[in-house]
This record gives structure tokens, C-alpha cells and sequence, in this order.
């Protein structure tokens, strides 16, 4: 059996000044901040799948990049179990930002500096993927 795994974007856009933010969002189960993601889709590639992830749980649609930033892994909490889940991420030009979106009701969304983002979110790999963007900022 191949090995499950998700897809992911990380929504970005410059300020005003000059300055890189990073989009996250809450999970709808525990509510911390996470990145867009879901399941691959059978009928696009895994970048464009990320993309609509970011549509669906962000209201965010923009440039992303086919080739993937990094991955990380994190416990995924089933009804009955727990299972480790690679994610594959690609960076994302976010270009239009909605405020009706499909999981809008179920979410929440906020912009932050790279560094502020990686102290939010809970996985170490993802954490050095947004400070690794700190440093590119």
C-alpha cells in the first residue's frame, strides 16, 4: 500500500513596505494554527491540489509553485486513532483574498511575519519551513 500523505500551501503577500506575511488558518478540530491542507486530488497534481486547499480553508487563490518548498510530518487525529502524515508543501502567491470562502464558518485566517508564524504552529519541520521563509523575507 503507498504511503498516505497530504498536500499543503502556505499562502503568502508583501505589505505595504516590503514585508512577507504568511497566511494560517485554524484546524476545525482544535482550533491551532495550521497551513492549508488535504488530501491529494486523483484529478490534478499535488500543487494545484494545495491551491484548492488554500481556496477551500482560507479563501485564498493565487500563483503556486509546482515544485514543493519541504514536507513535514504530523499525528493526524482520527475517530479511533492517531496516524503520522507526510505533508508536501508548495509556496503560494496569494492574489486575491475572499471574505466568503467554503470552510469561512469553520475557520479562522490571519496574516503574520514568517518568525511569528513558525512560533504558532505546533510541528518542528513546519516551524523551520516558515523560518527558513523568515530569512528569505
Amino acid at each position: 500500500m503507498a504511503k498516505s500523505y497530504q498536500v499543503a500551501a502556505i499562502p503568502t503577500r508583501r505589505c505595504a513596505g516590503g514585508a512577507l506575511e504568511l497566511l494560517l488558518v485554524t484546524s476545525r478540530d482544535t482550533g491551532r494554527w495550521v497551513i492549508p491542507k488535504g488530501w491529494p486530488w486523483k484529478s490534478k497534481p499535488d500543487h494545484e491540489a494545495a491551491a484548492g486547499e488554500a481556496w477551500e480553508e482560507a479563501g485564498v487563490r493565487g500563483q503556486i509553485s509546482a515544485a514543493p518548498i519541504g514536507h513535514y510530518s504530523y499525528d493526524k487525529r482520527e475517530i479511533d486513532s492517531v496516524r503520522e502524515l507526510e505533508v508536501v508543501v508548495f509556496l503560494m502567491e496569494a492574489t486575491e483574498e475572499r471574505d466568503a470562502w467554503p470552510e469561512a464558518h469553520e475557520r479562522r485566517r490571519a496574516w503574520f511575519d514568517p518568525k511569528d508564524a513558525a512560533k504558532l504552529v505546533e510541528e518542528p519541520e513546519l516551524k523551520a519551513i516558515l523560518k527558513s521563509l523568515a530569512a528569505k523575507g
